[in-house]
């Protein structure tokens, strides 16, 4: 979440794929009005990496063009068991102009900031006018704070303001 002036800026669509193929169908809903999404690949299984390209097309083809995808790759505490290497995700994330990061959802190492590199990109194309923030189709919403005309990113002072919230 952003601060701006003193409005407050909640990315609250953001998608989470975990390219497993149950979820296909049900997961293209969700791909529409989302500012953001998490393409995840589990780094000990081959087959969720190959199918990447399948779920970064469906990604595409069903959301706002500008939306911010990171590429994850999961299990990263499972060093002894991978099965794609970290420069393979480096390099399809580059080919394909998505962020890339590898975490591990057991130890909790870089999940917070996957989250928090996602939503400043989502925050940097706000600034640049990409998003506008008076369209919650754009997967952003404004809270209910007065609007100011400053907009400046600060930091949430005290985490959850009384009155605003996501979602």
């Amino acid at each position: 979440m952003a601060s701006r002036g003193r409005q407050r800026i909640s990315v609250c669509d953001i998608v989470v794929t975990a390219g497993q193929e149950s979820f296909r169908s049900i997961t293209r809903s969700y791909y529409r009005g989302a500012a953001g999404a998490l393409l995840v690949y589990d780094i000990t299984r081959r087959d969720t990496f190959n199918h990447l390209t399948t779920w970064l097309e469906d990604a595409r083809q069903h959301s706002n063009s500008n939306m911010v995808i990171m590429l994850i790759g999961n299990k990263s505490d499972l060093e002894s068991r991978r099965e794609v290497k970290k420069e393979e995700g480096e390099a399809f994330a580059r080919e394909h102009g998505l962020i890339f990061m590898e975490t591990s959802a057991k130890t909790a190492s870089n999940v917070e900031e996957a989250f928090i590199n996602t939503a400043k990109e989502i925050y940097e194309k706000i600034q640049e006018g990409v998003f506008d923030i008076n369209n919650e189709a754009n997967g952003i919403k404004i809270g209910p704070q007065h609007a100011a005309t400053n907009s400046t990113m600060g930091g949430s002072q005290g985490g959850q303001q009384a009155g605003g919230g996501c979602c």
